[in-house]
C-alpha cells in the first residue's frame, strides 16, 4: 500500500466532539447513497469527523492523501509485473467500491483534474466505477461513499474543483469549534489541565486573529493539541506553544516576534 493509501477498520469509538448537525446529516447521506463534500480550514477535525463516522456506521475507511502527482490509474489500480506474469490489482478507489466502504480523498483538489473527473460516475445515480483496463465495471454497494475534502481558504489561492464536480456533492462546512468546546478537545486530547486548555485557547484566538496580517494559515485545533502534550510531557508551557503553535506556521521574523509577544503575555 502507498504512503498516501491508509485503510482503517477502528475497534475503538474516535474521539470527535460535535459542533451542530453535521453528524446527523452525513448519516442521512450514507442511507440516501450521497457523495459528501468536507470544507473547511486545516486542523480543524474534518479527518477525525469522518474516522468517527465511519467507526459510527460500521464501514471500514480507505483514506487517500491526494498529490499533484495522483494519477487515475493510483486510485483506480494497474496491472504490474510478478514472476507468474502480468496481474491487475486494485487501487483504493476500486477496492473501497468492492468492499462497501468509505473511501475518503483528503485534500482533493490537490489532485489532477483528469484525475478528479474518475469520481463522477461514482457520484451520480450510476454509483459505478468502469476500469477500462479489464473491461470491467464496479457497481457501488449501498455501504459504499464517497468523501472529499479541502481547505477553501488555501485552496482559493492555488487550485479549486470545476463546477461540474462541486455539483456532485453535498457540503457540510467545518471551522474551529468555539472556546469550550476547543479546550474540552485540548484535555481530551492533549492532557493538560481545564486552566492550560482555556489558556491555550485563548493564546490561539489570538493568534488567529494575526491571519488579517500576512498569516497564511492560523493555529489549528491540531497544533494546539500538539503543544498540550509536549506540556503534558514536561516542556514548559510558553517553550512548548513556541514549538508546536508559533513555529510552524511562518518563517517571517515580523510574524513570529509579533507571534512571540502573544505567548509572553499569555504565560507571565
Amino acid at each position: 500500500m502507498a504512503e498516501t493509501e491508509r485503510e482503517t477498520g477502528q475497534a475503538d469509538e474516535p474521539f470527535y466532539l460535535p459542533v451542530a448537525r453535521e453528524v446527523e446529516v452525513f448519516e442521512r447521506c450514507h442511507a440516501e447513497q450521497l457523495a459528501v463534500m468536507l470544507k473547511g480550514p486545516t486542523g480543524c477535525g474534518k479527518t477525525r469527523f469522518v474516522e468517527h463516522m465511519a467507526w459510527r456506521l460500521g464501514r471500514p475507511l480507505m483514506t487517500v492523501a491526494c498529490h499533484d502527482d495522483l494519477s487515475a490509474s493510483d486510485l483506480i489500480g494497474r496491472y504490474l509485473i510478478h514472476h507468474e506474469g502480468t496481474v491487475w490489482h486494485d487501487g483504493p478507489l476500486s477496492r473501497a467500491v468492492r468492499a462497501g466502504a468509505i473511501c475518503y480523498l483528503d485534500e482533493v483538489v490537490e489532485a489532477r483534474q483528469d484525475t478528479v473527473v474518475v469520481l463522477h460516475s461514482l457520484t451520480d445515480h450510476r454509483r459505478s466505477l468502469p476500469i477500462d483496463k479489464t473491461g470491467e465495471i464496479l457497481h457501488a454497494p449501498p455501504g459504499f461513499m464517497l468523501v472529499i475534502s479541502y481547505n477553501p481558504g488555501y485552496q482559493r489561492m492555488l487550485k479549486d474543483l470545476k463546477p461540474s464536480t462541486r455539483q456532485r456533492f453535498v457540503a457540510l462546512e467545518f471551522d474551529f469549534p468555539a472556546p469550550e468546546l476547543e479546550a474540552r478537545i485540548v484535555i481530551r486530547e492533549g492532557g493538560v489541565s481545564h486552566a492550560d486548555a482555556v489558556a491555550l485557547v485563548a493564546l490561539a484566538q489570538r493568534l488567529r486573529a494575526l491571519g488579517d496580517r500576512g498569516l497564511t494559515e492560523v493555529p489549528s485545533t491540531r497544533l494546539l493539541v500538539a503543544a498540550a502534550r509536549l506540556a503534558r510531557a514536561g516542556i514548559a508551557l510558553p517553550e512548548a506553544c513556541m514549538a508546536a503553535l508559533v513555529r510552524p506556521l511562518s518563517d517571517d521574523p515580523a510574524l513570529l516576534g509579533a507571534m512571540r509577544d502573544l505567548v509572553d503575555a499569555s504565560f507571565l
